[in-house]
């Protein structure tokens, strides 16, 4: 049998494809073979050219194993997207230091974009240079970032803190009290879980903050009354879904058969549920979102391991 072979250069695509023939053993002796054909009684099999992945994907590939939030993998795709379609989709390779100053200067003068989003934009460039070219030019070190400028913070005083949450009603005033007097970030709120809030020590456990860090907080004596009554609701919720066979389980790293030991009670899941199904994403190995509800067209395919 003949051997089966893949090329990777770059210029594979434009190679002839290998002909390999397979000998017969009712084989024509008599006529010459043919220098630019097999020879007669002979199958010829075309051997496919190995395609490489596309640009965008490698960007993938090099952000998951280094463990970058989904924010920042969407936020450097994007930028990227942007620099290949401001220069007619021409591959990084191709370009250098000029084409990455005209881009940040076209974002700064036509789009008045902020100097942090500026130098974002520049990291997501420099990361394709870096981690997925593998290129480490001279000129990526001399390459001049905006100059950030200093702005004194806005501190609202005590009243107008007061008069702003009271604002707030329902849910709302919940998350607003628990973003105000327990210093959790927006998305910190949202992804907080039953199983992280300590009612006799009144703290909270925040899991994967900023940095991918854990801390605790503190649990404010004002939202420990209401939270209770929310989260008997939100557990009332949890049992009409296991009965319906539309739960919702988030599984953020791989999960194994000992994860989820107890899913009827509810302590893995999110203090503030959504009303639609979340978006769903797919991470391979490392988790996903499982969505059973009916009326839920996107779902993505679970990880190793059982779920519930």
């Amino acid at each position: 049998m003949a051997e089966a072979f893949s090329t990777s250069t770059p210029k594979a695509q434009h190679v002839r494809p290998r002909v390999v023939p397979l000998r017969s053993s009712t084989r024509n002796t008599h006529a010459p073979p043919s220098p630019y054909s097999p020879p007669r009684g002979d199958r010829t099999v075309f051997l496919p050219v190995a395609q490489q992945p596309k640009l965008l994907d490698r960007v993938r590939a090099a952000i998951r194993p280094r463990h970058y939030s989904l924010r920042t993998e969407d936020t450097y795709l994007h930028w990227i997207q942007r620099f290949l379609l401001f220069h007619g989709q021409r591959h990084p390779a191709e370009m250098g230091a000029k084409e990455i100053g005209q881009f940040l200067s076209a974002l700064a003068v036509d789009h008045r974009v902020s100097a942090s989003t500026q130098n974002q934009a520049l990291n997501a460039i420099l990361f394709v240079y870096r981690h997925v070219l593998d290129l480490n030019p001279g000129w990526i070190d001399n390459l001049v970032r905006a100059k950030q400028p200093h702005r004194l913070p806005v501190v609202l005083r005590k009243h107008k803190g007061k008069a702003l949450l009271e604002t707030l009603e329902g849910v709302h005033w919940l998350m607003g009290h628990l973003l105000y007097g327990a210093g959790l970030r927006l998305m910190e709120c949202l992804r907080l879980r039953v199983k992280d809030i300590d009612f006799s020590a009144n703290h909270l456990v925040v899991r994967e903050g900023k940095g991918n860090k854990d801390r605790i907080t503190m649990l404010p004596l004002a939202v420990k009354a209401p939270l209770v009554a929310h989260l008997a609701r939100v557990r009332a919720l949890h049992q009409h879904d296991l009965a319906t066979a539309s739960a919702v389980y988030i599984c953020p790293t791989l999960c194994t058969g000992n994860i989820l030991t107890h899913p009827n009670n509810g302590a893995g899941n999110g203090c503030f549920p959504r009303p639609r199904c979340p978006s769903i994403r797919g991470l391979g190995n490392t988790g996903a979102i499982i969505c059973t509800r009916p009326s839920c067209n996107a779902q993505s395919a679970p990880p190793r391991g059982k779920l519930a």
